[in-house]
């Protein structure tokens, strides 16, 4: 398998070149050239494999230069990490199937893809006698589960940028209570965005890329997109041995474009009509929104809400999905995003259609958060975090009499318990994991500071690891 540029401007390279360089050299994203197809056969011979063996399975398709044996040891080793042997349940509540993505170390679905990536880097550093250093930005979840997926790992140092107290009480702790001496946290004044453009302006400095061995481990890897296909195909061989091998609908609460997108991937992989409407969910920062509705892809003001994973507006993975609706044209794709970070905006009225066939979509608000998270707990005794509440609401809506509908649930509540306590008006039993970071004299180590890419770009050069 061979993985292209969105702009059209490298070489094909195998998976793992792809996985190494995060973002293209060329700044595009990486994808694989061909989409691999599974048949109704092949798909119904799945039903009853492990959550870890359907992995193999599909990821296999997509790598073919890592040996199988090696890829089983990666993915078992990922896995084994979550709290339960089913790795990712699905449970029926109320009107829907709620898929929860949260029993990895930091309680959120970034760790499905993060523990894999760790492990690959890991594998491919060790091969190469190689060393690495991570830099990514985070609006909450990633950077923690960034963390965790690396942490202590002797061949990479990882540099984590968040939005000074823009994030939870507790996604700001799994950060920065990791004091293992390759972590370093960064709290930038600014937003996600901000820091989102800081990372991608380095990686575009090819010369610093290199000189100092940079690796990808936000949604800009391909890699990241790859293990969340896994839980769709999981999903809809659950829910199609439960509902008569019905379609299935999901519902995505999404900022970054990246969960959803992975969906997209999913439904043109698998037989015709095993997926049948993505319902991409947002809160009040909803570009992503309005793009769906009326083709306006256009920055605005990012607003702090309850779901603060999702207070983004330039949406990190929209590229991919931009180069489909431009019949896979690089040079077409690579106007449109040099438009975009000139203008702020792409005109994409004239593919509203289009998009509105891979899409249906709704925006939540805070108070479509709050009374989301009370209605479905009083009706069915389920507690849910903000970003799963913004998900369920579009569900709930948007729901077609006779169609299973699956709701990403993204967090554990206990990860935004202030919202949820207000919400249910009752306290939240925390997992052990959560309690042991609130307390009060625990160890932390961040660096605060200005949302400036020279800074930022010297921080990283003084401590970054080098090859002996």
């Amino acid at each position: 398998m061979q993985y292209i540029s969105t702009r059209g401007g490298i070489e094909p390279v195998p998976f793992t070149r792809a996985v190494m360089m995060g973002l293209a050299d060329d700044g595009g994203l990486l994808l694989p050239r061909t989409i691999p197809r599974v048949g109704s056969d092949t798909f119904g011979q799945w039903k009853d494999l492990s959550y870890p063996q359907l992995a193999f399975e599909i990821m296999s398709r997509f790598i073919d230069d890592i040996p199988g044996t090696d890829l089983r040891d990666i993915i078992n080793r990922s896995y084994a990490t979550f709290d339960t042997e089913q790795v990712i349940p699905i449970i029926h509540q109320g009107p829907l199937h709620i898929m929860e993505l949260f029993h990895g170390p930091t309680l959120a679905f970034k760790d499905v893809a993060l523990q894999f990536l760790g492990n690959i880097f890991e594998y491919l550093l060790e091969k190469d006698d190689s060393v690495m250093n991570i830099l990514g930005a985070t609006s909450g979840d990633t950077g923690s589960a960034a963390i965790y997926g690396v942490r202590g790992k002797e061949r990479i140092n990882i540099f984590i940028l968040h939005p000074h107290k823009r994030v939870s009480k507790v996604q700001e702790k799994q950060m920065t209570t990791v004091t293992d001496s390759n972590v370093f946290n960064i709290a930038i004044r600014g937003t996600f965005d901000d820091g989102q453009a800081i990372v991608k302006a380095i990686f575009n400095d090819l010369d610093f890329k290199e000189k100092q061995h940079l690796g990808a481990i936000n949604s800009i890897n391909w890699a990241r997109v790859l293990a969340q296909v896994v839980y769709y195909v999981h999903a809809c061989l659950h829910i199609s041995s439960h509902e008569n091998d019905k379609a299935t609908d999901f519902s995505v609460p999404t900022g970054n474009f990246g969960d959803i997108f992975a969906g997209y991937i999913a439904k043109r992989m698998l037989p015709e009509g095993t997926i049948r409407k993505l319902m991409l969910a947002t809160n009040s920062n909803d570009i992503l929104s309005r793009m769906v509705s009326n083709g306006d892809y256009s920055l605005g003001d990012v607003v702090a809400t309850s779901s603060p994973s999702m207070d983004i507006q330039s949406a990190s993975n929209f590229e991919r999905y931009l180069y489909y609706l431009l019949d896979k044209e690089p040079n077409r794709t690579n106007q449109a995003m040099m438009q975009f970070a000139e203008s702020g905006k792409i005109n994409l009225t004239d593919f509203k259609d289009q998009i509105q066939r891979d899409f249906i979509t709704e925006k939540a608000t805070e108070e479509d958060v709050s009374t989301c998270i009370r209605d479905f707990y009083q009706q069915y005794g389920y507690i849910m975090d903000p970003h799963t509440a913004v998900g369920v609401h579009c569900a709930l809506k948007h729901q077609e009499k006779g169609i299973p509908v699956c709701c990403l649930a993204t967090a554990h509540p206990g990860k935004f318990g202030d919202t949820v306590e207000a919400a249910i008006q009752k306290p939240l039993e925390l997992p052990d994991s959560i309690a042991v970071l609130m307390e009060e004299n625990r160890e932390s180590r961040c660096e605060l500071m200005d949302a400036d890419r020279n800074d930022i770009q010297e921080f990283v050069k003084k401590h970054s690891k080098h090859s002996s």
